[in-house]
């Protein structure tokens, strides 16, 4: 889809982990509670931040194998981990984890603005909401799609689209916000420009600007950028 220049910004759609909320201490610690109850050697911190980005599931399967390319692991292995993992999740989901500095600064800012704005993640609802709920930002956001609410999860477009279609929005109107390569290849296949955040999890790569969008400093910078790309609408 062609994308009008300087389209009036009215939705905004985020991820959620390594872009509003550090949840790497959570979903550390109970892979480590998983591994140890297997009897397998625990992982550094810094090493499972590399694992994150492509849901649950292939979070379990490369710590297991302890290798970022682990596609798959021995069945009844993988739902014994996966269950322990979840066990752990559901009890302390939330309890280490941070905003990140001016979160709630930026979506602030945002909702003054008069803006839609949506989570679009691939943890499950199950997680999702609760996290969202503890962190007390629940109520900024007007839906959230998690990565067992579509049939892909990202980077396929179809989470973005799904939220667009239920703010009823457009690629022309919508902004998403994340923090990898996984985020960005979402929102180039959604026809969306992408404002990447460089403090997140990229499966241990460095930050690269996308094609269409910017790499930002934070949400304040976010909403500094969506007031910029509406005043130039505004003015044509």
């Amino acid at each position: 889809m062609k994308r009008t220049t300087h389209a009036t910004i009215t939705t905004v759609l985020f991820d959620l982990d390594g872009t509003l909320v550090d949840s790497m201490p959570d979903l550390a610690y109970c892979s480590n509670q998983s591994l140890s109850e297997l009897g397998r050697p625990m992982l550094s911190e810094e090493r499972l931040s590399t694992f994150v980005g492509k849901g649950l599931e292939r979070l379990i399967i490369r710590f297991l194998a302890d290798d970022i390319e682990a596609t798959s692991a021995d069945p009844a292995l993988f739902q014994q981990a996966k269950a322990i993992f979840k066990r752990h999740y559901h009890a302390s989901n939330g309890d280490r984890s941070v905003l990140y500095p001016q979160v709630r600064e930026g979506l602030d800012r945002l909702k003054a603005m008069g803006l839609s704005l949506g989570i679009v993640t691939n943890k499950p609802m199950e997680f999702t909401i609760p996290l969202v709920e503890k962190k007390g930002i629940l109520p900024y956001f007007d839906v959230l799609v998690g990565g067992d609410t579509c049939e892909h999860k990202k980077p396929h477009p179809q989470p973005l689209l799904y939220a667009m279609q239920q703010l009823q929005s457009d690629s022309h109107h919508t902004v998403f916000v994340g923090d990898s390569l996984n985020d960005s290849a979402a929102a180039a296949a959604a026809a969306i420009p992408c404002l990447m955040l460089p403090y997140g999890y990229n499966e241990g790569q460095a930050i690269t600007p996308p094609v269409h969008g910017a790499v930002v400093d934070d949400l304040v910078a976010v909403a500094q950028w969506v007031e910029r790309q509406n005043a130039l609408s505004e003015a044509n």
